[in-house]
């Protein structure tokens, strides 16, 4: 039961505290390997709740899967030029970011 509360008052905090950023303003994180890409199929409160708790048996699959990884400078860079806005959430050290669909 106590699971259950945590994962909820979890859920609410990064929902109020995920946004639309443009990538631009992310660059710092990315320089320093923080930015970590989350595919459009999951989702971007389920992944930033499994960093929360410290899931690692959840994360390592995403990450196996290929559902978790850092973008690419190739995407950095179109990102940029096309000033890019991205679905955020920090989840300490990490900024997870998503493609809005």
């Amino acid at each position: 039961m106590t699971n259950q509360i945590e994962n909820t008052s979890l859920d609410q905090r990064f929902h109020g505290e995920t946004a639309l950023i443009n990538w631009r303003d992310l660059q710092r994180n990315f320089a320093q390997g923080n930015v970590l890409l989350i595919t459009e199929e999951l989702n971007l409160i389920e992944v930033a709740t499994h960093f929360a708790e410290d899931d690692s048996t959840q994360i390592a699959d995403l990450l196996k899967r290929g559902e978790i990884s850092q973008p690419s400078n190739d995407e950095a860079r179109n990102w940029y030029e096309n000033q890019s806005e991205l679905w955020a959430v920090v989840v300490a050290p990490f900024v997870l970011v998503q493609k809005p669909q």
